[in-house]
């Protein structure tokens, strides 16, 4: 097996369409190389406990509300055509995703991590759930086969807090200045939401080079 580690953040879209579209490769070639890891980055390592609301975020990012939903809308265009599940009207909130990540360290100890990955995914930008809330953590980890008490106590106490930043502040100064990030075999970083196509092309290309040894 191949490592694939991938940074990103559960509310950054173009990491859902970059999964998208890598999901869609990976059935597409289901004898795949890949042993895929998750690991943090927050798009938003300053962001107010609370979270702050969602287009008021974008306009003062992007100049103004006009703006901001242009760009929003320009999103979820591509979201369509990649066939990623968004509803923009539903993502009212931007949330802290510290707490979020710490779930899915906490996944990934249980081997779990693409199931929760995709529940946070999902619960952010189809059903504008708060991910920076702990009841909603601790329901997207029962959901995916993790001990839902166990997983509340955690994020009750800092535990892994001070881990997530580390690792986020390590993969900055290697490197990782955007999302989604991904790293092949420990050498090779292919950046953005790249097209299926683009996937497809890698695998096989690992796949040839693990058959001549």
């Amino acid at each position: 097996m191949i490592r694939l580690d991938i940074f990103s953040d559960p509310v950054c879209p173009w990491c859902l369409i970059g999964k998208t579209n890598l999901d869609r490769a990976l059935e597409s070639r289901p004898d795949h190389p890949f042993r895929i890891e998750w690991h943090p980055f927050q798009l938003n390592p300053d962001m107010p406990q609370g979270g702050v609301g969602h287009v008021d975020y974008l306009a003062a990012k992007f100049g103004g509300r006009e703006r901001a939903i242009q760009a929003m809308l320009q999103v979820a265009e591509h979201a369509k055509k990649a066939g990623a599940e968004i509803d923009m009207e539903k993502v009212t909130h931007l949330p802290n995703t510290l707490d979020a990540h710490r779930l899915i360290h906490w996944a990934g100890i249980e081997g779990k991590q693409t199931p929760v990955v995709a529940r946070l995914f999902r619960a952010h930008w189809r059903d504008g759930s708060d991910i920076g809330d702990h009841a909603t953590l601790t329901r997207l980890a029962g959901e995916a086969g993790m001990d839902a008490a166990a997983v509340a106590r955690l994020l009750a106490s800092d535990a892994d807090a001070d881990d997530i930043r580390a690792r986020d502040m390590d993969a900055r100064q290697k490197g990782v200045t955007a999302v989604p990030t991904f790293l092949i075999a420990q050498q090779y970083v292919v950046q953005g939401a790249q097209p299926v196509e683009v996937w497809q092309q890698v695998i096989d290309e690992l796949s040839e080079k693990l058959e001549q040894g």
